[in-house]
């Protein structure tokens, strides 16, 4: 463990949630701009699982020539952590003791919706003797930001995301085949639809097109399965009328949040990761909805190869592209900057050219207390025009003239087919 002096003022780097493609690139940014300013840099090493735990022998001290060259690499050289909810009520006042033992006067986290909630927590309980600054991360681009700008790590994951569904694509053609290739998106589909619209997927599904709150009561009611699995086998179908038995759907993991446990048990065992939460990861969304398709064409004597495949970990951790690298160094030295100038309890932003911040109540709902979550508006042009372009079943689909291609091709009778799947389209 290191022993630090304390004549200038410390500030400290934490980093929580997932790996996201950037993270280096803030650490880089606020290291070099604070030591520049006078400042003694620490970085907690396991993010706040090791705050919780007062263990001091997880602290470093960041110098320049530690954080010069590592913009461009992925992952965290602080590593990073999550926390059962319980455990962060139970180790919150050793996290605080912690920060003050090392004499913590300004705090930089690193991180998405439940980092943003720690720092709004620590900065609160500080009453002013800890400076927070948070930047968000989160490659599934779920946090509100201004005007519409990503979260760093999502341009960066959509980009290789991409790379490898172009490649499953081409081999979908080769072999005569389909994949059900299963994107990160705990809430949201934006990795998905950005995923599926940039490769030229057949059909890309995401949670927020599954609305299904109920006006009268307020609650949520739970998606089926089975009519998902339904829009998946019009899609085949329709690419069949086509002359084409290939294809590949890009589905949301988050889709799988909105299913009833006790339908998805009939499938999959269902995994909780260290928060608490249903490991949607771990959820063969892919794998279940081939199950229930595969099954429906194979009794009208349907042949169809289906492949599931899960595409995330291979995103988060990647090297930044250009656009990331670039964007990482603004909100890094923003942070800084903010804090530098008196700032606190605000999350800081670039956007129109400019680094800005948000203050951390306009990121949480006032009436639940929980962190503001941006979905894909599907009434937007952007989603409109994905949609124009993905190979699936639509109400004109249900005319006499097509309807009798479409039927012929899902080895159906007419009739059939639209009791059957009219309510897809």
């Amino acid at each position: 463990m290191l022993e630090f002096s304390y004549m200038k003022e410390t500030i400290a780097i934490v980093v929580g949630g997932g790996p996201a493609p950037g993270i280096n690139g803030v650490i880089s940014a606020a290291t070099i701009a604070a030591i520049e300013k006078g400042m003694r840099v620490i970085g907690i090493v396991g993010g706040f699982k090791s705050l919780f735990a007062g263990d001091r022998k997880k602290i470093i001290e960041l110098k320049i020539d530690d954080v010069t060259q590592i913009h461009g690499a992925g992952g965290s050289i602080l590593k990073t952590s999550r926390e059962f909810p319980a455990k962060v009520k139970e180790g919150f006042k050793t996290l605080m003791s912690t920060l003050k033992s090392l004499k913590v006067r300004y705090l930089i986290t690193i991180g998405g919706e439940g980092t943003l909630y720690m720092a709004r927590w620590i900065e609160k309980e500080a009453k002013g003797r800890i400076a927070v600054v948070h930047v968000p991360k989160t490659i599934d681009n779920d946090l509100l930001l201004p005007a519409g700008m990503p979260t760093f790590g999502y341009e960066t994951a959509r980009h290789w995301g991409v790379e490898l569904v172009e490649n499953i694509i081409e081999d979908a053609r080769s072999t005569d085949r389909w994949y059900f290739v299963t994107t990160m998106g705990r809430f949201t589909g934006h990795l998905a639809l950005g995923i599926g619209k940039a490769s030229g997927a057949a059909i890309t599904l995401i949670p927020e097109e599954f609305s299904t709150g109920s006006a009268v009561s307020g609650k949520e009611e739970k998606l089926s399965a089975k009519k998902v699995a339904d829009i998946l086998e019009g899609s085949i179908i329709k690419r069949l009328s086509m002359g084409k038995n290939y294809g590949v759907a890009v589905l949301a993991e988050g889709i799988a949040n909105k299913f009833d446990q006790k339908e998805l048990l009939e499938y999959e065992v269902i995994e909780k990761d260290e928060t608490g939460r249903v490991r949607l990861s771990e959820i063969q969304l892919g794998r279940v909805m081939k199950t229930i398709v595969q099954k429906s064409l194979e009794s009208r004597g349907i042949k169809v190869t289906i492949v599931d495949k899960n595409i995330g970990y291979e995103l988060r951790a990647a090297d930044p592209i250009p656009f990331d690298a670039e964007y990482t160094r603004n909100l890094g030295y923003g942070a800084v900057r903010f804090l530098m100038m008196g700032g606190t309890g605000s999350m800081i932003v670039f956007y129109e050219g400019k680094l800005k911040s948000v203050p951390f109540c306009e990121m949480f709902e006032p009436d639940t207390d929980k962190t503001k979550i941006r979905y894909v508006d599907i009434a937007s042009e952007t989603y409109l025009v994905a949609k124009e372009y993905m190979i699936r079943l639509e109400k004109s689909d249900f005319k006499l003239g097509n309807i009798k291609h479409l039927a012929s091709a899902g080895n159906m009778k007419i009739e059939e087919f639209k009791k059957r799947f009219s309510y897809v389209g």
